[in-house]
């Protein structure tokens, strides 16, 4: 079968050299090319590839958002993104809005060509360096979310105020701020409120000018 594939890269030259590489490939056929993310979306519905490959970094809309709007405009369309850029800011956007893979343009060409066709049969494909950033950030510990309201009773708790303290600043009753610190400590899995004041400093759910 015959990999049906749109390149969009905002570089003419990066454009042509990647049709080069796959037009002289009977394993591929290159369908359409865009410049942006707008221009992308168009050829795109016109084209119905089978594979997007995409830089991230264009003028007009931002990778992720484009990589969004052609899953949204194509359900199960393989997006493939290729680009210079590995840091967190990037990888993470593109993944969670949906890309099937993420390589990098010093990928050497048999690997971005098992790339394309793995994509075109839905397989994920990243590059180590990406692969890494994901595996950091899965290792990474979460911060629990506090309500605003939870937020406020963990900062005058690291003040040092007492629950009848808190309800009077806060306009509540003792009971609700009770039931905020039950909250709180199960979110922190702690027990006592020391140990809720120093969980949230460990986790940076309070800053500096927090503690008095």
């Amino acid at each position: 079968m015959t990999v049906r594939m749109i390149i969009v890269d905002d570089h003419p030259v990066v454009r042509d050299g990647l049709r080069g590489i796959f037009s002289a490939d009977d394993a591929f056929e290159v369908v359409g090319e865009a410049g942006d993310g707008p221009e992308a979306l168009v050829v795109a519905r016109e084209t119905q590839p089978d594979v997007v490959l995409m830089d991230l970094r264009m003028p007009r809309m931002s990778g992720a958002e484009v990589i969004r709007r052609l899953r949204e405009q194509s359900p199960g369309l393989p997006v493939l993104v290729l680009t210079t850029f590995d840091d967190d800011a990037d990888v993470l956007p593109a993944i969670e809005q949906g890309a099937t893979g993420y390589l990098l343009k010093d990928t050497p060409r048999a690997e971005l060509r098992s790339a394309v066709l793995a994509a075109a049969r839905g397989e994920s494909v990243l590059s180590p360096s990406v692969a890494e950033v994901l595996t950091q950030r899965a290792r990474a510990p979460k911060r629990p979310v506090l309500s605003p309201r939870e937020l406020e009773v963990l900062r005058l708790i690291a003040g040092g105020t007492t629950n009848r303290e808190i309800a009077s600043t806060l306009f509540i009753t003792e009971a609700t701020v009770k039931t905020h610190l039950l909250h709180i400590f199960a979110k922190l899995e702690v027990n006592d409120r020391a140990a809720a004041v120093a969980s949230a400093y460990d986790r940076s759910l309070l800053g500096p000018t927090s503690s008095k």
